[in-house]
């Protein structure tokens, strides 16, 4: 037997097994516990790794390690999982996020402390998260898109901040509710689907039927509206957004880490995957108001950002105003736009990842995020700092940093839109400009925060105090995102190669 058959599943499927045999562990086996979450993600990842390597990167387009049997025959539901250049990434980030915050939670455990819930749920969020990447079927997405809703709410809810009940609730909600009309949007392409007489929630056989044409203009306007809701929330869009910082900054670190590198993925992830290529005239139709949306969030985002006092909340805006450029990508439907959005997907994962990292290790420290209470940390805390400054130039998009790729693909596509957007030209060009002028904020905001937090002298507050600098454990979980923002930043290919031929099959649909 070979990954070929079993590898998929094998990762997707085993922190789940990690989170089962966790019940049968007493809870005061404190030890055991973190042993056994690091080894339910450490597997998965050393197998995402030689499905990487085993890949075929001579022609990502085509899926790969693919499995396809029969589950559910009465509503035509087939257990169906693959993985080509769209998806492949973002298979092996989820892993590779997760077993990083396994290493570093073996240091900062939230309170109240227990383990056993705590990596159980770590788990369960994994497998939902790979799943979604992997799955092939609509029903088998909505069940992992819907498994990661229980895990993260619990996570923020028990180990979160003051208001963590209050953040916990509003993102269920809020993606509770656009759930529902992505569900109602699978149906109705299920009932309009046939395929060998059958219908099919097949997502690769709804991809052929959606480049031949077959669905009506107003129904595919309509269930684009639904997945649009569907995904929109999740990424999160303008003005869907609001859940965001909340569970960000209520979130234990290692939430707010799996949040921003992976979970918000989905959505973005969802558009490429399933609503262009299924429903391209619908996507033409909507490709402007997604634009225009994705613009706005750019500056709302980074306008929010220049009024945060919390280090993690501004972090957390800053994610909206990144998911905007990777929408603003994928509205311009063209190769060069969607593969800087899938890259800017993996970029703000690596990023924006380390960056709540740092925030978590500021916050254990000093027990404060509030930003005019910190001060001199390159005096206090040389390298924390350092690490700091390094991920918040590669955040707001320094030439050579992973962050500045993703940006400048996003902006080249929509400022060239394809040929299908032909005569909206000059309203992609005005969406270009007001993605630059939200880059420039970007750079103040990340400044401000520089300034007000690394530079100065140490405030009166701290004097006296001894703080540790990076422990060796972080050091352990932090090298390898730091070193991958350097290499992604002065080599994009190593990405974009991945990714280019899944793209272009999708521009095809638009002229591109």
């Amino acid at each position: 037997m070979t990954l070929e058959g079993w590898g998929l599943s094998a990762a997707v499927f085993l922190p789940l097994v990690g989170a089962l045999v966790m019940l049968a562990v007493p809870r005061a086996a404190f030890g055991a516990h973190k042993a056994l979450a690091l080894v339910f993600t450490a597997i998965p990842f050393l197998i995402a790794l030689a499905i990487a390597i085993g890949f075929d990167y001579g022609d990502t387009a085509r899926m790969q390690y693919e499995v396809d049997a029969s589950w559910i025959p009465s509503i035509g539901a087939r257990y169906h999982i693959g993985i080509d250049g769209i998806s492949h990434l973002l298979f092996v980030l989820t892993f590779f996020i997760t077993f990083l915050c396994v290493i570093y939670s073996y240091r900062w455990l939230p309170e109240p402390v227990n383990p056993k819930v705590f990596f159980s749920l770590m788990l369960v969020l994994t497998t939902g998260m790979a799943g979604c990447f992997v799955a092939l079927d609509l029903v088998l997405f909505f069940i992992f898109w819907e498994l990661v809703l229980v895990p993260m709410y619990f996570m923020i809810a028990i180990w979160g901040g003051p208001r963590r009940e209050y953040a916990a609730i509003k993102f269920f909600l809020y993606t509770l509710f656009g759930s529902i009309f992505m569900l109602v949007g699978f149906i109705a392409l299920y009932l309009r689907s046939e395929v060998g007489g059958d219908r099919t929630f097949d997502i690769l056989a709804l991809q052929q039927l959606g480049a031949s044409r077959v669905w009506g203009e107003t129904f595919g306007i309509l269930v684009f509206a639904g997945l649009f809701l569907g995904f929109a929330i999740k990424v999160p869009m303008w003005p869907f957004h609001t859940w965001l910082p909340d569970a960000h900054t209520e979130a234990p670190t290692v939430g707010s880490v799996i949040l921003a590198a992976i979970l918000l993925k989905m959505g973005t992830y969802g558009f490429v995957r399933i609503a262009l290529p299924i429903l391209p005239d619908a996507a033409v139709v909507w490709a402007p108001f997604i634009g225009i949306l994705a613009a706005i969030a750019i500056v709302y985002a980074a306008l929010a950002c220049l009024a945060q006092t919390d280090m993690k909340r501004l972090i957390a805006f800053s994610s909206v105003g990144h998911m905007g450029f990777v929408m603003l990508g994928i509205a311009s439907l063209t190769d060069r736009g969607i593969n800087g959005a899938i890259l800017g997907m993996v970029v703000h994962g690596l990023i924006t990842g380390m960056l709540f990292f740092v925030a978590g290790s500021v916050h254990e420290r000093f027990h404060t995020r509030d930003i005019p209470r910190l001060g001199g940390m390159l005096i206090l805390l040389p390298w924390l700092g350092g690490i700091l400054t390094y991920s918040s130039i590669a955040s707001l998009g320094l030439p050579g940093l992973a962050g500045f790729w993703g940006e400048f693909l996003a902006l080249l596509g929509s400022w060239f839109p394809a040929p299908a957007l032909g005569e909206l030209t000059l309203l992609f060009r005005i969406l270009t400009v007001l993605g630059v002028i939200g880059t420039l904020l970007t750079a103040g905001y990340f400044l401000w925060l520089l300034q007000r937090v690394n530079l100065g002298n140490v405030p009166d507050e701290w004097e006296g105090h001894s703080f540790k600098d990076v422990t060796p454990l972080e050091w352990l979980a932090w090298a390898p995102l730091l070193v991958l923002i350097l290499v992604v930043g002065v080599y994009p290919r190593l990405l974009l190669d991945v990714t280019s031929d899944a793209v272009g099959r999708i521009a095809q649909l638009f002229g591109g």
